[in-house]
C-alpha cells in the first residue's frame, strides 16, 4: 500500500532534523535512509549513476571503476542506475559485481529504450544476461521511448517477480508534459528526472505530482551537468553549509536535492573513488529545511 503524502513529508522532515554531528563521526555514520512510497522499503538516500562506465574490460579505467564501486558498496551505498543505452555500462557493472561478489547487496535499476514489443523484450533479457540475477529492483522506460508498449511488458514481468518496481525517465524539459500524462495514466513506482539547485523546472509539476501519487523519485544530473560547480568556482562554502553538515560543494548540491519533500534520491554519475566517498557523505547528517532551501536558491541564482 502506498504511503500518504503526509507520511512522506513526515519522513523527509525527520531526516532533515537529524542531530548535528562532527565530520569525523559523520564519516563513519550509517547513511540516511529514504522510504519507497509504493512498498515501504527503505534504501540509502544516495545512489550512483553509471553512464560513463564504458570501454574494454581490460582498459586502464577498469581498476578505477572497481575501486569506485568498492568504495560505494563499503560505504553503505546500494542504489545503482545504468542503462543499455550507456555503451557497455551493463557489461562493465555486471563484471565488477560478479568479481566483487556484491550483486545481491545492491539495488539495481536499468532501462529499456526500444519502440516495439519484441525489441524491448530482447533488450531487457540482455540486461538480465549482463547484470546477472533473476530480478531487478527497477526497470524504467528510457526517455519515454515506446512507453505504452514497454510498460505493458514491464507490468507483466513485475507480476511475475522479475521487477520489483517499474518507472519512466527523462532528462529533458521538453518531455515533461508527456511524462506528466504517463504519471497520471499508469500506476508507476518511480520516475527519474533531471533536477538540481540550478535546474528546478521539474518542481513545477512533476515532483509535486509524484508526491501526490506516491511515486518514488530518482534524480539524474543533480550537479546540472557540472554547471553548478562552474558557478561556484573556488568560492569557500557559505556559513550555512555547516548547518547541514556539508563539507563540500557536491554535498551542498546533493543535500538540496535530497531535501525535496518527494524524498528524491540523487544518482550522480560517479567514476572515481574519492567522488563516491564525498557523495556518500551527503547522505549523512542534516538536510536543509524549507527556509534554507530558499536561501540556497537565492545564493546560486545570481551565479548561473
Amino acid at each position: 500500500m502506498k504511503l500518504t503524502r503526509r507520511n512522506l513529508i513526515k519522513s523527509a522532515v525527520g531526516i532533515a532534523a537529524g542531530a548535528s554531528l562532527p565530520a569525523s563521526i559523520l564519516a563513519q555514520a550509517p547513511l540516511n535512509m529514504i522510504t519507497i512510497p509504493s512498498s515501504g522499503q527503505q534504501v540509502p538516500h544516495i545512489g550512483i549513476g553509471c553512464r560513463n562506465y564504458r570501454g574494454s574490460l581490460n582498459s586502464a579505467e577498469m581498476p578505477v571503476f572497481r575501486d569506485t564501486f568498492a568504495t560505494f558498496h563499503q560505504g553503505g551505498g546500494k542504489v545503482v542506475d545504468t542503462s543499455p543505452n550507456y555503451g557497455n555500462s551493463e557489461e562493465i557493472i555486471g563484471h565488477i559485481m560478479r568479481d566483487q561478489g556484491i550483486r545481491d547487496d545492491l539495488w539495481i535499476a536499468t532501462k529499456v529504450d526500444r519502440e516495439d514489443r519484441e525489441s524491448g523484450i530482447e533488450r531487457m533479457e540482455n540486461s538480465f544476461a549482463l547484470l546477472g540475477g533473476e530480478s531487478f529492483e527497477l526497470m524504467q522506460v528510457h526517455n519515454l521511448r515506446g512507453t505504452e508498449t514497454q510498460l505493458e511488458t514491464m507490468k507483466a514481468w513485475k507480476q511475475q517477480g522479475r521487477f520489483r518496481y517499474i518507472g519512466i525517465t527523462t532528462s529533458n524539459d521538453r518531455q515533461y508534459s508527456a511524462m506528466e500524462a504517463v504519471m497520471n495514466a499508469h500506476d508507476l513506482d518511480f520516475i527519474q528526472v533531471d533536477y538540481s539547485l540550478g535546474n528546478r523546472n521539474a518542481n513545477d509539476r512533476l515532483l509535486p505530482l509524484a508526491l501526490d501519487r506516491g511515486i518514488g523519485v530518482l534524480v539524474n544530473l543533480p550537479f546540472g551537468r557540472g554547471r553548478l560547480f562552474n558557478a561556484v568556482g573556488d568560492r569557500p562554502l557559505p556559513d550555512w553549509a555547516a548547518d547541514i553538515d556539508a563539507s563540500s560543494w557536491a554535498q551542498v548540491f546533493l543535500k538540496y536535492v535530497m531535501s525535496h519533500p518527494s524524498g528524491a534520491i540523487p544518482i550522480p554519475g560517479t567514476t572515481k573513488p574519492h567522488h563516491a566517498e564525498d557523495n556518500l557523505n551527503a547522505a549523512r547528517g542534516r538536510l536543509p529545511d524549507a527556509t534554507l532551501r530558499a536561501e540556497m536558491e537565492r545564493f546560486i541564482d545570481p551565479l548561473l
